[in-house]
């Protein structure tokens, strides 16, 4: 019944408490590795069948229960590692699994590393290199809508994207080889009009794929918003208001904010971090102008930065070099406009009005603020990326860029060819199929125990 997987690719079984540190109600131990069934046997006796539950009762090496426990065998290679794994779902009390774990320890298991677990499932070809990072991204999700992206990419949303890209540049490689094989021979011209076409449409592919993972880039790790202008326009009312609680202490004196407030808000699923800032002006006090100092900091970093005016006193309004330098985009708001009677919500050139103490055209300014972010339609396809996934594919981009050139002038199918060969390159990097052990070692060691 549990014959050992012809999938194994370690010799060692590793155990780790996969559930958080912490008491709760629930814990969970996770084995996984060739010896995975022997010692869950001496643990706690007969295994249920394959993939059923069982309650059984955990021993010590003197016979002496340690816990009850629920009990799964998960036979290899259909497996979350492909290997022969066990779960022992015991109480949640850190003494108790601590004991569990000892025991299987002392049964022939070893300690498994961060993210081993996952490394595994990856090494054994049961996710690709993508779909490993979405689990640590699903964990890690901060919103709905992060969670649902890490979820995608998990399913292999992503991962087949890349792959159709390597198909469509494996076909053309094939395509350029053939060309080698009888470069003595002219090349045919609707030959050459082919590979141009070709390299132009996954060109138009990959540089639509790049904009997608660099918004999931985004939506992984939450969007920074940044308020700046200058002092008493309404800063920190407007982040009380845009968070729904008291964040920021509010006076009508000049300069009450010196540093920094942060508060994560979800937005209709989306992680957002706004982040108020000091007024920016001229000033001689030593702590405020450190307050403008980090305030113009922040500003560099932001993903969209909110500028305020004061609707009676737009004049007053002083330019920041930060804000006249930076390409982050900005919306223009101009509050208290219940004291200056101005027009609510959206206005010509995407300002916006509102009453940030009274909260008169908030609405308004919440739909312009996802749509300026580009989230006011999640597509229903959006997946999470990291920077090194869109690293991976602006080296490709590059490569396909280079290829254009080089066909473009004709200098030969050989440096056409080298080029497509980079380019693939690029692409198996985001997947695992061109990897290294140190980009490996980065990657799972950023996992969690169990994971």
């Amino acid at each position: 019944m549990y014959s050992q997987s012809e999938l194994q690719v370690h010799g060692d079984t590793i155990a780790a408490i996969s559930t958080p540190p912490g008491t709760g109600a629930i814990g969970v131990i996770r084995l996984s590795g060739p010896q995975s069934f022997s010692i869950a046997s001496d643990l706690a006796g007969d295994l249920p069948p394959p993939r059923q539950a069982g309650l059984r009762r955990l021993r010590d090496e003197a016979g002496m229960v340690i816990d009850e426990a629920v009990v799964i065998a998960f036979p290899g290679p259909n497996s979350f590692t492909g290997e022969d794994v066990v779960e022992l779902q015991g109480h949640g009390g850190p003494a108790v699994l601590e004991m569990i774990l000892e025991r299987v320890i002392e049964l022939g298991g070893r300690p498994a590393r961060p993210g081993e677990f996952s490394e595994r499932a990856f090494l054994n070809g049961r996710i690709d290199l993508a779909q490993a990072e979405a689990i640590a991204d699903l964990i890690a999700a901060s919103s709905r809508t992060a969670a649902r992206c890490a979820l995608r990419s998990l399913q292999g949303g992503f991962s087949r994207k890349i792959q159709m890209l390597v198909e469509d540049l494996i076909r053309l490689r094939v395509r350029v080889e053939a060309d080698l094989d009888f470069s003595d021979e002219d090349i045919d011209p609707s030959a050459a009009q082919e590979i141009a076409s070709r390299l132009e449409a996954m060109r138009s592919n990959l540089e639509e794929l790049l904009n997608q993972a660099r918004q999931g880039v985004r939506l992984g790790r939450g969007f920074v918003v940044v308020l700046s202008g200058p002092p008493n326009v309404g800063k920190s009312s407007l982040l009380n208001r845009l968070a729904d609680r008291d964040v920021a202490i509010v006076t009508p004196i000049p300069g009450t904010t010196r540093d920094l407030l942060r508060a994560h808000i979800e937005f209709e699923g989306v992680s957002v971090e706004v982040v108020d800032t000091a007024g920016l002006r001229e000033t001689s006090d030593p702590i405020e102008q450190e307050g403008v100092r980090r305030a113009n900091e922040a500003l560099a970093q932001a993903d969209l930065i909110l500028h305020l005016l004061d609707d009676c006193h737009p004049e007053l309004s002083i330019a920041s070099e930060s804000l006249e330098a930076s390409d982050v985009p900005v919306l223009q708001i101009y509050n208290k406009i219940d004291l200056s009677k101005g027009e609510a919500g959206r206005r010509k050139d995407d300002a916006y009005g509102v009453s940030a103490l009274e909260g008169t055209g908030m609405q308004a300014l919440r739909t312009g603020l996802m749509e300026k972010l580009g989230l006011s339609e999640t597509p229903e396809n959006a997946f999470i990326a990291r920077a090194r996934h869109v690293a991976a594919l602006k080296s490709c981009l590059n490569g396909l860029c280079h290829a254009q050139e080089v066909h473009a002038e004709g200098f030969g199918a050989e440096l056409l060819a080298e080029e497509l060969r980079a380019a693939q390159n690029s692409l198996g990097e985001i997947t695992g199929q061109v990897s290294n052990e140190d980009l490996l070692g980065a990657i799972f060691s950023t996992f969690c125990i169990g994971k």
